[in-house]
């Protein structure tokens, strides 16, 4: 029992260690299924792989045999599986035979320890291109075995051709655009990421005076500088930051001429940047011409009498001038903000600057169809309410839009109106004139003539009308003419009034026995201006005149030679009377006693004051038919008005009057007649001393100029009437005043007028009643 005990324990533990053995194999023979099965999923992957893979493989033994699959045998075009490498190529298909007899033998040296072998070979009856890659095949692969993989490159050779063909396009392409950046006209450059420059074209070189580019790029010249302007670097910085071309004008010194350029730098995707730059200074010389152009038509149509306004395509104002909004009396404001054209013509109707309309909806319709009229202008005129009259032109333009011109007519009309009004008021007032009237034109034919025109020289009215040239009026008014002749002196006198422009006269006589004055005057429109007046009245009062002045002439004449006889025969016996009468003085008859001898002496001194009226009346008379002679010597004026001063001044102190005596060291001297002009002075003192009443003053003054010496006698007398002022130095006039004989009979300043005239000087007075007279002679330095 103790043995079955043990052998029943053996059997267990022989039993435990096989079931332990047992699953210790099944854990191995599932590792290794799991294994096996991996295997098997790696190598059906591989054969995936393979058979997906663009390039077909194949095995080469050291023998030559091959181990090829189906799907290299139909990429090949082969009828059977190749064994040997012979067998790549046959007449229907496979690799032509040129091209696997030179694989074969690139095969042999990679046997021979060559490098892999690549080659290209042709199918045979196919267009395909293949590519061979050859190599040793690695262990466990038995030695001498090599590895060819086939490559359908046909795709890839098409585009590689392609490429290549592009690729010499491109360089074509370039080699071009290198020629046209070189030979550009403009200067452009080439930026590396650094900014610095890379590349200048000959442009370039010649803007910044280089030799070549290789020597402005190692110098780094740069096209325009920073001061006050963003700088050639800070443009491209800009242009990468914004990541688009940045385009800016600026300022350059080019051949030592200031331009202006627009300067565009690219940004590159490379982080480098190209730029080039345009010379625009002609064209910002051609933008600032054409805006002073502007300008200045701007200010011409600003300085324009006339309105003018311009609407676009869309009724928009587009352009208006001064006159236009003062005519419209618009706001410039309102109107520099393009108003619609039926919102102008509403804000004018508010401003009254629009005619009256009924129906003013369609009135502005109507205006509103100028836009499409076809005319070329349309033409209006606007009565306004106030009276103002505006002549409006309408343009329609060939883009749609339309052009107005207002021109304000009120001065016109109202000058128009003024005009007739004239005419028929000069019409009317020529007709009423007593003158007979008539205007020519320069061609000689009449143009305007009045009513008694016609009724003098008895012409029909209707012919007039024509107006006749002045030929054809000669015959007809020579028939009225008492000398036929006489008619051609109107014809001659238009005609060189008309043409040479000057005025003439002349009188004429007609047949009923009337005179007729004529005159001939041009006017500033080039016509002639031909009047008539009748002096058959004047004529004959003319002819009494002259002959009662004859008359009066020859009584004066008698006059002043009765007066001149008389004298002379006075002076004979009142020179007798004086020669006794100082004989008798003198003691001759005896001594005479002291009353005798007052009357003696009272004798003398009348025969002395008529001596001197006797001479002053000779001297007026002989003035006056002969003419005063004068002496020619030196005087000297200022001893000359002290003199005859102290010779009154005895009679002024016997008035009890004041003498005062101012001469000037500018009175200087003369060239005349000493008698005379001390003679002229001593009547004008002997006036002064007369007729100022007692206790008055009395002043004398003298001073002078070059070229005349002025002497003035004043006194505060009763002064002259006015009446009277006027006859003062007419002769022999008889003052009212106080004094003696010789100023009774008027002869002082008739004198001395005639004595200073002849020496060429003048005589003025100037008195007011009750204020005083005063006397003024300018003598003259010498004669005139």
């Amino acid at each position: 029992m103790k043995v079955g005990a043990d052998l029943a324990a053996a059997i267990i533990v022989v039993a435990i260690l096989w079931v332990g053995i047992a699953a210790a194999m099944a854990v191995m023979a599932a590792r290794r299924l799991r294994r096996a099965q991996s295997v098997l999923g790696a190598a059906r992957l591989l054969k995936t792989l393979v058979d997906t893979s663009p390039a077909r493989p194949l095995v080469i033994r050291s023998d030559d045999t091959v181990e090829a699959d189906d799907l290299l045998v139909r990429d090949l075009g082969l009828d059977r599986v190749p064994s040997r490498v012979g067998e790549l190529s046959s007449p229907t298909g496979g690799i032509v035979r040129e091209d696997l007899d030179a694989v074969a033998a690139a095969l042999n040296d990679l046997r021979m320890g060559g490098t892999t072998v690549r080659r290209q070979v042709r199918l045979v009856g196919r267009d395909r291109a293949v590519e061979v890659r050859a190599s040793l095949a690695p262990p466990p692969m038995e030695p001498g075995t090599i590895l060819l993989w086939l490559f359908d490159i046909s795709d890839a050779d098409a585009e590689r051709s392609k490429l290549a063909r592009r690729l010499g396009q491109t360089e074509a392409a370039l080699d071009a655009l290198t020629q046209l950046i070189e030979n550009a006209p403009f200067p452009m450059w080439y930026r590396g990421p650094d900014l610095s420059l890379g590349l200048v074209n000959s442009a370039f070189v010649a803007a910044v005076e280089g030799n070549d580019a290789a020597e402005v790029i190692e110098r780094g010249s740069e096209l325009i500088d920073a001061v006050g302007h963003e700088g050639a670097r800070g443009g491209a910085e800009r242009a990468l930051e914004v990541g688009r071309p940045y385009v800016r004008v600026q300022p350059a010194t080019i051949g030592q001429e200031r331009r202006m350029l627009r300067i565009v730098d690219v940004p590159l995707p490379t982080g480098a940047v190209a730029g080039f730059a345009i010379d625009i200074q002609d064209l910002e010389d051609a933008r600032n011409e054409l805006a002073r152009h502007q300008e200045s038509q701007r200010e011409l149509a600003d300085r324009m009498t006339a309105g003018a306004a311009q609407f676009d395509s869309n009724r928009h104002l587009a352009f208006f001038n001064q006159p236009f909004a003062i005519m419209a009396q618009l706001d410039p404001e309102w109107l520099a903000e393009n108003p619609e054209f039926d919102r102008i013509l509403d804000r004018m109707r508010e401003m009254n600057r629009l005619p009256e309309a009924r129906d003013y909806p369609a009135w502005k319709a109507e205006r509103r169809g100028w836009f499409t009229s076809p005319e070329e202008a349309i033409e209006e005129d606007w009565i306004l309410a106030n009276g103002d009259h505006l002549r409006v032109v309408g343009q329609p333009l060939p883009d749609g839009g339309l052009r107005l011109i207002f021109e304000d007519r009120t001065e016109q009309v109202r000058l128009a109106s003024a005009r007739d009004t004239l005419l028929r008021v000069r019409a009317a007032t020529f007709d009423n004139l007593f003158e007979i009237i008539s205007v020519f034109a320069s061609d000689g034919r009449l143009y305007l003539w009045n009513r008694r025109f016609s009724e003098v020289w008895d012409l029909d009215e209707a012919w007039l009308a024509e107006h006749p040239r002045v030929d054809e009026l000669v015959p007809a008014m020579a028939k009225r003419l008492s000398n036929p002749t006489a008619a051609a002196q109107v014809r001659e006198l238009v005609r060189s009034t008309t043409s040479g422009r000057q005025s003439g006269t002349g009188r004429i006589s007609m047949t009923d026995g009337r005179h007729f004055e004529f005159a001939a005057v041009p006017l500033p429109d080039g016509n002639a201006l031909f009047t008539m007046i009748d002096v058959t009245d004047s004529t004959r009062i003319e002819a009494a005149l002259r002959e009662r002045a004859t008359a009066l002439e020859e009584a004066d004449k008698v006059k002043t030679d009765f007066v001149a006889n008389m004298s002379y025969e006075l002076r004979t016996p009142l020179t007798s009377i004086g020669g006794f009468a100082e004989m008798l003085a003198a003691g001759y008859a005896g001594k005479l006693a002291p009353a005798a001898n007052d009357y003696v002496n009272a004798i003398l001194e009348s025969v002395a004051r008529l001596s001197k009226l006797i001479d002053d009346v000779l001297d007026l008379t002989q003035g006056d038919t002969r003419g005063v002679i004068l002496e020619r010597e030196r005087v000297d004026l200022g001893g000359l008005c002290r003199a005859a001063a102290e010779a009154f001044r005895p009679r002024a102190e016997e008035k009890e009057q004041t003498l005062e005596v101012a001469i000037e060291p500018s009175t200087g001297t003369a060239i005349g007649d000493v008698r005379r002009l001390r003679e002229s002075i001593e009547h004008i003192l002997r006036n002064a001393v007369n007729f100022t009443d007692e206790h008055g003053l009395i002043q004398l003054r003298a001073a002078g100029n070059e070229e005349y010496a002025i002497i003035t006698v004043t006194d505060d007398g009763p002064g002259i009437p006015v009446e009277d002022q006027a006859q003062v130095f007419a002769r022999f006039h008889r003052s009212s005043g106080q004094g003696g004989s010789d100023a009774a009979l008027g002869l002082g300043l008739p004198l001395t007028r005639q004595f200073i005239e002849a020496h060429g000087g003048t005589v003025e007075l100037v008195s007011a009643p009750g204020k005083g007279t005063a006397v003024t002679i300018s003598i003259p330095r010498a004669p005139r």
